[in-house]
């Protein structure tokens, strides 16, 4: 999750805080990021672009099978020889 999406949700959890409590905004706000990024890191989630390079990846092996399928078929289909 990029740095401008966690302050976005920082900001968003500051703004829940009754007022009385808002004038350790500064020490609150730090604390919700610590927080929302340690949670964030034991999702273990993936980054977009490690997305899209494992779908590059997949893709090409998908291909690759369907290549390797047709041969099979096509040495199947021919005649045995003894």
């Amino acid at each position: 999750m990029n740095t401008s999406r966690i302050e976005e949700l920082a900001r968003q959890l500051f703004e829940t805080v009754p007022p009385a409590l808002r004038a350790a905004q500064h020490d609150l706000e730090a604390n919700f990021r610590s927080v929302l990024r340690a949670g964030l890191a034991r999702l273990d989630l993936a980054t977009r672009d490690e997305f899209d390079a494992q779908a590059r990846v997949l893709e090409r092996t998908r291909q690759m099978v369907e290549q390797l399928e047709a041969r099979v078929r096509q040495l199947e289909a021919q005649p045995k020889r003894d």
